[in-house]
């Protein structure tokens, strides 16, 4: 379904296709346990090839954001297509993700040292 990619501090997770009641808690499981590791100061999720989510991928995510927010770790989302942000901005979630349009963005946005 997705894959982790670990650059220095940052754990970047990939879902594909569809996030929903049938994987959310394989994605959520996933999320939580990219975010723990110590050496890890932030997590990316690259929505890049999301096709959909539905009300229990968004679950999975805002509990994933409620872990790193506990221990203290920078959870952002990039790559999120129109069809998809739309459903963050219905349910008003795209206020609580800090999103960016590329991993390009994302990297600029990086304070210095961050890592």
């Amino acid at each position: 379904m997705q894959n982790t990619l670990v650059s220095p501090g940052v754990a970047i997770v990939q879902p594909r296709s569809y996030i929903n009641a049938t994987n959310a808690a394989e994605f959520q499981h996933q999320l939580t346990t990219a975010v723990s590791p110590p050496q890890v100061s932030s997590l990316l999720v690259d929505m890049k090839q999301v096709e959909y989510i539905d009300s229990a991928g968004l679950m999975a995510l805002v509990t994933a954001l409620n872990a790193a927010q506990r221990l203290k770790r920078r959870f952002s989302l990039c790559c999120v297509s129109p069809s998809v942000r739309m459903i963050f901005e219905l349910t008003q979630l795209d206020r609580a993700f800090e999103m960016f349009e590329s991993r390009e963005a994302y990297e600029a946005a990086q304070p210095v040292g961050f890592n």
